[in-house]
């Protein structure tokens, strides 16, 4: 016999990848992410489920305000800006999954450079306009969740969109270009051929790695800037390059390095006019450890 637990439960999973998805673009961290639906659940199970008319919508509040708390707690931890070198968690899925129709409704549809755009701004900020802008909640529920009247709510969410506009670069929308693109980075890299990956680099290149607070030296975290420079970093590290191959990073075309099945880094682009402006790294030895690549890296 079902008892209500079980219905509950049944209900909640019904929109738990809708919450896993606001909770990722909110955070840039799956674990948290995770966290932050759990604590949901939890929740909704110390309330009466009876009294809440819209489920979907009470749930998203309360991952809306679990989300807010883990935000403002980062900020009070420190007190300088996240570093330049921060690059989110990607969600990493074989090429072959890359369904257009299917790709808005899961967590990776938002792409690692909006996700770096979206750590800049402050929690309230950054809470508003993941919200409203990506999910068309109504100012007048998001205004409890981060404190302030509707119309300042509102305020938050037009700052936060003015500065995600104008930070966020366009990315080539078609996967075969980009992966066009992608492929003739890997070949120079394997090659050494230095020209030839200045060719597929942008002249403006920014490349962003992250590779925690514990590796030093040539790999550490950084921000380079420039086609020279980032084809230099290319070719420093070009005995891993016959390791790379492609996936999809946060739905659109990328990079798995993993020597023997290990994550050893992640590279999400952006693709403009067939080079590559923007390159998001992830080489932190423990995030990737958290990553099942089993079916990626054979």
């Amino acid at each position: 016999m079902v008892n209500d637990t079980e219905l509950l439960a049944d209900r909640f999973e019904e929109h738990r990848g809708h919450l896993r998805a606001v909770a990722y673009r909110m955070l840039g961290s799956l674990a948290e992410a995770e966290d932050a639906v759990q604590e949901a659940w939890l929740k909704l199970n110390r309330s009466d489920a009876a009294d809440i008319a819209n489920l979907g919508g009470w749930l998203t509040t309360v991952v809306g305000r679990v989300c807010l708390d883990l935000l403002r707690s980062r900020t009070r931890r420190h007190e300088e800006p996240l570093d330049d070198t921060f690059v989110p968690d990607p969600v990493i899925r074989p090429l072959s999954t890359i369904d257009p129709e299917q790709e808005v409704l899961q967590a990776d549809a938002v792409g690692l450079a909006l996700l770096v755009v979206l750590e800049a701004l402050e929690p309230a900020e950054r809470i508003a306009f993941v919200l409203h802008d990506m999910f068309a909640v109504p100012f007048d529920d998001i205004a409890p969740i981060v404190e302030r009247s509707s119309a300042a709510t509102r305020q938050l969410a037009s700052r936060a969109r003015r500065r995600v506009k104008g930070a966020t670069p366009s990315n080539e929308p078609d996967p075969g270009r980009q992966r066009q693109v992608l492929d003739a980075f890997m070949a120079a890299s394997r090659a050494g051929d230095f020209e030839a990956l200045l060719a597929v680099l942008d002249p403006g290149i920014v490349l962003r790695v992250d590779s925690g607070p514990l590796v030093t030296g040539a790999a550490a975290s950084k921000v380079v800037r420039g086609a020279k420079p980032v084809a230099e970093q290319a070719m420093l590290f070009r005995q891993f390059a016959r390791y790379m191959r492609l996936v999809s990073v946060n739905g659109t075309v990328g990079v798995l390095n993993a020597p023997e099945g290990r994550p050893q880094s992640v590279m999400g682009v952006t693709v403009v006019d067939g080079r590559i402006t923007e390159m998001y790294i992830l080489a932190d030895p423990e995030r990737l450890a958290g990553l099942d690549v089993a079916d990626l890296a054979g």
